[in-house]
């Protein structure tokens, strides 16, 4: 579901649904998992051991976050520490850090990655079945249908950053950084820029892809519009208030087998000079990879690639810690690289 690395680290680490993390290793698959929860996380369609973030400082202090979702389906933010081998994490260092009820098995998020800031941001969808129908995503005093945006390691279990758009106040939740998403199931930084970038999974007819400049507050307080909006239209109705919204850069409907949007990544990389500053992007169940570059408050050069299809569905995409990008399908991981 997942691929990532720690700064300056060659390796690849593979997050499975399963619940163990997996290691590349000079291109070879270690037969050890790095962690394995398979015993305390839950299986569900949209369950599992969702994401993976390694501490700006992991190759002095070694710690860790994962997402996942337990044996009752509720998710679980935990940090983990690495043990004396490098290629073997500390399970009994596990620490869980926030709490979430899950009112439904659908729309658990998962995305954990830590900001240019330095800070943790987490991804929580609304909590599940159709439609929203408990309203958590104009809801303040819910962490579901969040980003959050929290310090791990300036309290216990974490402390609120002074300058999160709610911190302070009692009518809202002060993790919350971002809300009115549906599902952002990946989202991601672009290295370079410290823009935020958010694959927000839509309902019944259209997907979305919603850029936070860091220029612009890099989505501070932003309200995406859900369940308002599915995408730039209207949910439900023919029309609705779109006053105090964040409309996306783009979005895209259901039609020809579309499903559900899988965010990507700004690529970085040095391998492919040509793609620098291209943000990559997948449809789930289409399988196709789209991509374009941020232009202003536009998205220019949107282009298909067909040669990247790798026919089947795709979960996420990946990125080392050289900005290189991989893209995850089924028991699969491809690199992106240079045509022949």
């Amino acid at each position: 579901l997942y691929l990532t690395a720690p700064a300056g680290d060659s390796r690849l680490f593979v997050v499975e649904k399963t619940g163990r993390i997996r290691i590349i290793k000079d291109g070879t698959l270690l037969p050890a998992a790095f962690l394995d929860l398979s015993g305390t996380v839950s299986g569900g369609g949209e369950q599992g051991l969702l994401g993976l973030a390694f501490d700006p400082n992991y190759a002095s202090n070694g710690r860790f976050i994962v997402d996942y979702t337990n044996l009752q389906g509720d998710t679980r933010v935990s940090a983990y520490k690495v043990s004396s081998d490098p290629d073997l994490a500390d399970a009994a260092s596990g620490d869980t850090i926030l709490k979430v009820a899950q009112p439904f098995a659908n729309h658990n998020g998962g995305q954990v990655a830590y900001g240019p800031d330095g800070y943790l941001y987490i991804g929580l969808g609304d909590g599940g079945s159709g439609g929203d129908p408990q309203g958590n995503g104009q809801n303040v005093n819910t962490l579901l249908a969040k980003i959050l945006r929290i310090d791990p390691a300036g309290a216990k279990p974490y402390a609120i950053p002074s300058d999160n758009p709610f911190a302070g106040r009692t009518d809202a939740r002060p993790e919350i950084w971002s809300y009115g998403l549906r599902n952002p199931w990946r989202f991601s930084f672009d290295r370079q820029t410290g823009d935020l970038y958010i694959g927000d999974v839509g309902q019944d007819s259209f997907e979305e892809i919603d850029v936070a400049t860091a220029a612009a507050g890099g989505g501070k307080g932003l309200n995406y519009g859900w369940n308002v909006m599915e995408g730039t239209h209207c949910y439900g109705a023919s029309s609705c208030d779109r006053s105090g919204l964040t409309l996306p850069l783009l979005d895209y409907d259901h039609s020809n087998g579309q499903c559900a949007v899988t965010g990507g990544f700004v690529y970085r990389g040095a391998a492919i000079p040509a793609l620098q500053g291209t943000y990559f992007y997948a449809d789930y169940c289409s399988g196709w990879v789209r991509s374009f570059k941020l232009s202003g408050n536009q998205a220019a050069g949107t282009a298909q690639w067909d040669a990247l299809k790798p026919g089947g569905s795709i979960p996420s995409f990946g990125q080392d810690a050289a900005g290189e990008l991989y893209i995850l399908s089924a028991d699969k991981v491809l690199r992106i690289i240079s045509k022949p």
